[in-house]
């Protein structure tokens, strides 16, 4: 598993805007666990962007852990959005968990919650995720436009 803190801590250890943001992935068989902690805003997000962006191109499905993310901005939003169209270009898919209902109501009000695969607990992205690979046309949304077909032009 690695981490990568983006900012800066205080020596409070408090996670204020901007100053910090631990990022943690773990590979697991068939997919890839990012559980992210801190607050998630314009000042953390090129870091955020930058690591999941380098891991779309594997094609596996992505579960991003936003459990311990205690705010989130509108480009924090927009890097989900764009690792969500990014993910389906490549065959994969971005599932988000979020059990925190301050961060839940953000995508809920933003129409994201239409876009993104949410989930309430890690657990439930596991098993969502087990349910759309046993039967790929159960109705996974897929986030962002597919790729284009050669020649399918009009």
């Amino acid at each position: 598993m690695g981490a990568v803190r983006c900012g800066e801590g205080g020596a409070s250890g408090r996670l204020a805007m901007g100053e910090a943001l631990t990022i943690r992935v773990r590979r697991e068989r068939g997919y890839v666990i990012v559980a992210v902690a801190g607050e998630i805003d314009i000042a953390t997000v090129t870091g955020l962007r930058k690591r999941f962006f380098g891991l779309t191109a594997s094609g596996r499905p992505l579960i991003a852990d936003l459990d311990q993310v205690s705010f989130i901005d509108s480009a924090g939003l927009g890097a989900l959005v764009g690792v969500a169209k990014r993910a389906g270009q490549y065959g994969g898919s971005l599932h988000v968990v979020c059990g925190r209902r301050q961060v839940r109501q953000v995508f809920g009000l933003t129409g994201l919650d239409r876009q993104i695969l949410l989930a309430r607990t890690l657990a439930e992205a596991l098993e969502s995720l087990a349910a759309t690979r046993e039967n790929p046309a159960s109705g996974q949304r897929r986030p962002g436009p597919q790729a284009p077909v050669p020649g399918g032009e009009d």
